[in-house]
C-alpha cells in the first residue's frame, strides 16, 4: 500500500493538510483527500504534484 502526506501550497511541516492519504479525488475545483481511516478532507484548489515514491503530494489552495 502506498500512503502519502498531502501538503497545502508547499512541502514543509507547517503545511501538512493530511497524513496517511490513501486516495485523492478531483471534483471540479475541489481536491478530496481520504486517509487510511477513511476520514475525508476537501480543499478548494488544484493538485500540483504527487510523488508516489516519496509519498508526498501538494495541493495549491485557490485564492479567494
Amino acid at each position: 500500500m502506498c500512503l502519502s502526506t498531502v501538503y497545502k501550497n508547499k512541502i514543509s511541516p507547517e503545511t501538512v493538510a493530511m497524513p496517511n492519504v490513501m486516495r485523492i479525488d478531483i471534483d471540479g475545483d475541489m481536491v478530496i483527500l481520504t486517509d487510511l481511516l477513511e476520514r475525508q478532507m476537501a480543499i478548494h484548489g488544484t493538485l500540483v504534484t504527487a510523488n508516489l515514491v516519496e509519498g508526498t503530494a501538494v495541493v495549491k489552495e485557490a485564492e479567494n
